[in-house]
């Protein structure tokens, strides 16, 4: 399969892409840029939202509202009336650190990792957040968090660190949030590029978008095995979402950032949006209470 371009929204950074059903569209975000992307399903028509910050993610919420990471803050946003109000800053000592990605657990709990603006070494936490806003610390010294979600059962939580080139599973308590580290599922060999954002469909395959990969790969985390790839026009893809009313296509997102003239030249399509259809079908999203 080979995924074609949807959208012209030559992202530095595309990340956090969001099938939001009962508003007919699709978010996706340029996090350097503060960039918040929608795109009408029905129409095709895109909106753009600019923020003064780092803007890493876009999850739903049980209401109206949005939840944006701004930095290292958390905030809520309603898209029709554009009112922004933080709900916590998770590091405001650490002016060197953003937010980057993250999900939202069965239970409404939203989950989300920091890393340092240039990425350094296990300088990053992943965290979750109750509906009280109280952040609690989950996996500590992350370099790049990426990739959370969890099994179709919910008894267990992928996450990917992405510099470690692996897909590790933790054991999950649906009622209380807890983890406890089972084992790694997935190794990525580094000729494949480095595992970035990822989604999982109605079977438990997981679907990780490979920085440097030239696709979405979907790969089995009760073997580890490799199963199919979706080719992209494009060498850095970062994160890919079911969308469409029927769950069944895949929207991916790209990036330009550490391309030279060169490279831009000869994939000129990097930074979109890009879509395919699939086989299989993905699962509804948990939303933020």
């Amino acid at each position: 399969m080979t995924a074609t371009s949807l959208y012209s929204s030559q992202c530095m950074l595309g990340e956090s892409p969001l099938w939001h059903a009962r508003r007919n569209c699709f978010y996706w975000v340029d996090i350097n840029a503060g960039n918040l992307f929608s795109l009408d399903w029905k129409t095709k028509v895109v909106s753009e939202k600019h923020f003064n910050d780092d803007l890493s993610l876009v999850v739903e919420t049980i209401g109206n509202d949005l939840i944006l990471a701004l930095g290292t803050s958390i905030a809520r946003y309603n898209p029709d009336t554009e009112a922004l109000s933080y709900l916590v800053d998770l590091e405001p000592e650490k002016k060197d650190h953003r937010c980057n990605d993250g999900a939202v657990d069965s239970k409404g709990r939203l989950w989300v990792g920091t890393t340092h603006v240039d990425h350094d070494v296990e300088r990053g936490v992943l965290y979750s957040i109750e509906k009280s806003n109280k952040p609690q610390q989950k996996i500590p010294r992350v370099t790049i968090s990426n990739g959370i979600v969890w099994s179709v059962d919910n008894k267990r939580i992928y996450f990917i660190d992405s510099p470690t080139q692996r897909v590790d599973a933790y054991f999950f308590n649906e009622q209380t949030g807890e983890i406890n580290f089972d084992k790694t599922v997935i190794n990525i060999p580094i000729e494949m590029g480095t595992p970035d954002g990822m989604t999982i469909d109605v079977e438990g395959m997981l679907w990780i978008a490979h920085w440097g990969g030239f696709g979405v790969y979907r790969w089995n985390p009760f073997t580890g095995k490799l199963l199919d790839k979706i080719e992209v026009p494009a060498p850095n893809v970062t994160s890919c979402r079911f969308a469409g009313e029927k769950l069944d296509q895949l929207v991916i997102t790209t990036a330009r950032k550490n391309m030279d003239g060169a490279m831009l030249a000869n994939y000129p399509e990097s930074g979109n949006l890009f879509i395919t259809d699939t086989e299989t079908i993905g699962l509804d999203n948990n939303r933020f209470l």
